[in-house]
């Protein structure tokens, strides 16, 4: 079947696409089928061909939908990170993370680094949350303490142990070191007597002399 031979089918194709709401598919088939008549594509690569782009007009839409429900206040994209910024990250490992297979596998990935805050007196109700998600569904978690310090993040060392007996089962642990990559554009800006405590270029830490340290204070910035 051809445009010039058979245009009643046609416009049955076209009825069709209408009736089914394919409208991608409709304002592709006209160069569609040009392309089979000049021998360039099969009849099955032109299907393929219709199918895959209604497809991916209906996935951008389910995307728009879902970020504008979302409410987000600005849209971040892994195409606009600048991984030269953060060579502790494996580029590829979370190029491959972002395909979202690790969801299908219901498996959790830690994203560890500075800066941020974890709020203690929460264990047990994040407990029972990875409890009831525990190889059910995936999850990730980020964190700029270390997994050693979870008992003193969570106040209770038997919870931390349960947690991460959990978390680590079905695990991508990512480490990032580094400086801020959100201050990275503005590191000029912040005066010299102030970067030995600025997120810019975190100082490390030094053993406190006298009474013993007490509980660090909560960053109001990354709460």
């Amino acid at each position: 079947m051809t445009i010039h031979t058979d245009p009643a089918a046609f416009d049955s194709i076209k009825k069709s696409l209408v009736a089914l709401r394919m409208p991608r598919a409709l304002e592709m088939l006209d160069a569609t089928l040009r392309r089979v008549e000049q021998g360039e594509i099969t009849w099955v690569d032109a299907l393929d061909n219709l199918l895959l782009e209604e497809l991916t007009l209906r996935d951008n839409r389910r995307v728009s939908t879902a970020l504008r429900m979302s409410r987000l206040t600005t849209v971040k994209t892994i195409t606009g990170f600048d991984f030269a910024f953060q060579p502790s990250l494996d580029r590829n490992r979370i190029l491959a993370l972002a395909e979202l297979k690790f969801i299908d596998r219901a498996e959790v990935v830690h994203l560890l680094g500075p800066p941020g805050t974890v709020v203690p007196g929460g264990g047990n109700l994040f407990f029972q949350l990875v409890n009831a998600r525990y190889e059910k569904g995936a999850m990730i978690i980020t964190s700029n303490r270390g997994f050693a310090e979870w008992g003193e993040v969570f106040g209770d060392p038997v919870v931390a142990t349960a947690l991460l007996d959990r978390l680590l089962h079905h695990a991508v642990v990512i480490q990032i070191e580094g400086s801020s990559y959100r201050l990275r554009q503005h590191a000029a800006l912040v005066p010299e007597n102030a970067r030995a405590t600025s997120l810019v270029n975190p100082p490390p830490k030094q053993k406190r002399r006298g009474r013993p340290p007490g509980k660090e204070s909560h960053d109001p910035d990354h709460g």
